[in-house]
């Protein structure tokens, strides 16, 4: 049952959501040099309030003047890890009335959407790419979050002259410590009403569910909606949604293929976080970046800038709408690409590919490195194999697959070793088994690759 108090905050966070849309939707028509003025003008508040409020940020910035911050300043700030955050949380966070030992507490005792004291809302990454984190946003921290995820689909949905309320379903994680159920929950409304189906669902009650709704729009985790294409083209699943969204995972090409061959549209890959919102999908492909809101900095190894059409090893983020808990250049180990080529979309902000993974799913066997494309390719050949879960071993990888029709197994296991082979590694030993269902971590994500603990050594 939702109390009351929850729903009282709920409604009213929803009136300033409708109330501020229209003024959000003129964002996407700004000019490059508007869309950069709001940007510093958010950078110098961050800064400001985190050398005021945050111990730990002020110690750090001594010496940094908030008022005089451009964005070519950004650079000569220090950068801060998920590491930093929980180990310094309590001096992180700009409210003393928040510790991480309440948040916690908060976050275990949730089985739907809630607020705290309130006023804030927490959440929790699922630590499937790395270790857990604990976030917290301020009620306009959540509302900006609110707006900037459904800003795009609402104009595109202005753009075409769309009246009909859109029937949407997110086949996501069900409890609302995650960040998109969270969202979804706390502004769903009747012009845009969100339906939830946890992906954690067996995949039968997912179908029937899905069948029963007949979404106009369909968004999920990259790895959920590969599976949904495949029993659509099987005839079980039938729908015909005219928007699908993929988030929270990355968008792999085969899987991009799958499901705008069975649906006939384009996926719109969005790309957010725990940590914040990070880009909205382009139908042409990747997601262009939430300019105004966030700086999003793509670096090798060593957190030097790499160039458009290279990837990187890591980013750095800044958030420029929390200030309950500034991330100020805050590493994330994801894989990104800065892109020039041309879209058809009008909006100013600049276009990144498709997130293909994190530095930590690369394997690692003694001096050989293993990036996932090498398993990714050879798997993607193999047009029965709906989702799969790469195990490293000491000598190579055991595979879980979940399929749709017939697997030669010792021809993929054989594929997989000679590419292997390849990129140095000898001897190795593949072993591929099909399962009813892959193992997804309590939001509903899949961890595709999942390295040993440690360097694995061959024999």
């Amino acid at each position: 049952m939702v109390s009351t108090s929850y729903e009282n905050l709920r409604q009213q966070h929803v009136r300033e959501f409708v109330a501020r849309l229209p003024e959000e939707l003129k964002h996407l028509d700004w000019t490059a040099e508007e869309v950069r003025a709001e940007r510093e003008r958010r950078l110098r508040i961050l800064i400001k309030t985190a050398k005021e409020r945050s111990p730990w940020h002020r110690e750090r910035l001594t010496g940094i003047d908030p008022e005089r911050l451009r964005d070519e300043d950004l650079a000569s700030l220090p950068t801060m890890t998920k590491a930093d955050l929980m180990a310094n949380w309590d001096a992180i966070v700009t409210d003393r009335r928040l510790t991480l030992e309440k948040v916690e507490e908060h976050l275990a005792g949730l089985t739907t959407d809630s607020y705290l004291l309130d006023h804030f809302h927490a959440v929790a990454s699922s630590g499937s790419t790395g270790p857990r984190g604990v976030f917290v946003y301020d009620w306009e921290g959540w509302l900006v979050t609110g707006l900037v995820s459904l800003r795009t689909g609402a104009k595109l949905a202005a753009m075409n002259a769309d009246t009909t309320p859109p029937v949407i379903a997110g086949v996501a994680a069900e409890r609302a410590t995650h960040i998109t159920s969270a969202v979804a929950l706390t502004f769903s409304n009747p012009a845009r009403q969100i339906h939830l189906v946890p992906a954690t669902l067996p995949i039968d009650e997912i179908i029937s569910r899905l069948n029963e709704l007949q979404p106009t729009s369909l968004g999920g985790y990259a790895s959920m909606l590969q599976i949904l294409a495949e029993y659509a083209r099987a005839g079980r699943l039938r729908i015909s949604p005219r928007r699908v969204v993929s988030s929270a995972e990355p968008m792999l090409p085969e899987g991009r293929r799958i499901v705008e061959d069975v649906w006939g549209v384009r996926v719109s890959n969005g790309y957010g976080a725990s940590e914040g919102f990070i880009a909205s999908g382009c139908p042409s492909g990747g997601g262009h970046v939430v300019e105004d809101l966030i700086y999003l900095e793509p670096v090798d190894v060593q957190g030097t800038p790499v160039p458009v059409g290279i990837t990187s090893d890591k980013v750095f983020i800044t958030n420029l709408y929390n200030l309950a808990l500034p991330l100020i250049r805050y590493e994330i180990t994801d894989q990104v690409v800065w892109l020039d080529q041309p879209c058809d979309c009008p909006w100013p902000h600049r276009r990144i590919g498709d997130v293909q993974g994190r530095l930590d799913d690369v394997f690692t066997y003694g001096d050989v490195r293993v990036h996932p494309h090498v398993f990714r390719s050879a798997l993607s050949r193999y047009k029965t194999v709906t989702a799969y879960q790469v195990r490293q071993t000491a000598q190579g990888a055991a595979i879980s697959v979940q399929l749709i029709g017939d697997l030669r197994r010792e021809d993929l296991e054989r594929d997989i070793e000679d590419a292997l082979k390849k990129v140095g590694l000898a001897d190795p030993i593949v072993s591929v088994a099909p399962v009813e269902a892959i193992e997804r971590g309590a939001t509903g994500k899949l961890k595709r690759f999942v390295p040993l603990r440690g360097r694995a050594t061959v024999g």
